[in-house]
């Protein structure tokens, strides 16, 4: 199954998820699959979560009402666990996309892949680690921030214009990159672009080339020196396979 044709279950946490992240957080999923559930978490009688109420309906999300029965317990988490669970044994979706910034779906996310789906995470970059690691993949809300911010304000971006990121490229991505393209690499040192981005994945979920200002991995590639990269024809009439190495 191409991953455009999973079917996904969107659960939000809406105690620490601001609700003018969900057009960019949508946006998003899509190119990971089908939203098949829409739900968000909190308790409706709270006005924290007021702001949530003006979105919901836009965009087809599903409110689940969990009221606090006890203070200082955060009972949206284990309705969303148990919800998660449920949809789990439904059968009916392939994974599960957790928007939170709390380190209590870690357990969660992990029961979830153990039982074969596919786990996205979506959170701030303030999520701790522990979560985000659990997670198959996982993006952080401010990079999704600065691309809804750049369209509201209706500003033309050529392709080439470089995007505010969240991080700076440093020696440890360096790191990271030279030692995992030594880990794929044929016998001359070239290692096929698509398999790079999934082993990236795997040894850091929270890896993504707009965390640094970039849209796709080659253009971050393509800002080291210490990289080249080799454009083959892929025996199609559209399209090329990029493979990189280190010089």
């Amino acid at each position: 199954m191409d991953n455009k044709d999973l079917r996904l279950a969107v659960l939000i946490d809406a105690d620490n998820i601001p609700y003018h992240n969900v057009k960019g957080m949508l946006e998003e999923v899509a190119k990971y699959g089908n939203p098949t559930f829409k739900r968000i978490y909190g308790d409706w009688t709270k006005p924290t979560v007021v702001g949530w109420k003006g979105v919901l309906l836009d965009y087809a999300i599903t409110p689940i009402q969990q009221y606090s029965y006890t203070s200082g317990k955060n009972a949206t988490d284990s309705a969303m666990i148990i919800d998660a669970m449920d949809i789990l044994y439904t059968g009916r979706v392939d994974g599960f996309c957790l928007v939170s910034s709390d380190s209590d779906f870690t357990r969660l996310a992990t029961r979830l892949r153990e039982a074969g789906m596919y786990v996205i995470g979506m959170g701030e970059r303030k999520t701790p680690s522990a979560f985000r690691s659990a997670c198959d993949k996982f993006i952080y809300l401010e990079i999704l921030q600065v691309r809804e911010k750049k369209s509201e304000e209706g500003k033309s971006k050529s392709s080439k214009e470089k995007p505010k990121g969240i991080s700076k490229a440093d020696k440890e991505v360096i790191t990271l990159l030279t030692t995992s393209i030594n880990d794929i690499a044929d016998e001359d040192g070239w290692a096929y672009l698509g398999e790079l981005g999934n082993l990236l994945l795997k040894k850091q979920p929270d890896f993504d080339s707009r965390n640094y200002g970039f849209n796709k991995l080659i253009h971050l590639i393509q800002s080291f020196p210490i990289f080249e990269i080799d454009l083959r024809d892929s025996g199609k009439k559209t399209g090329k396979l990029v493979y990189v190495r280190s010089k």
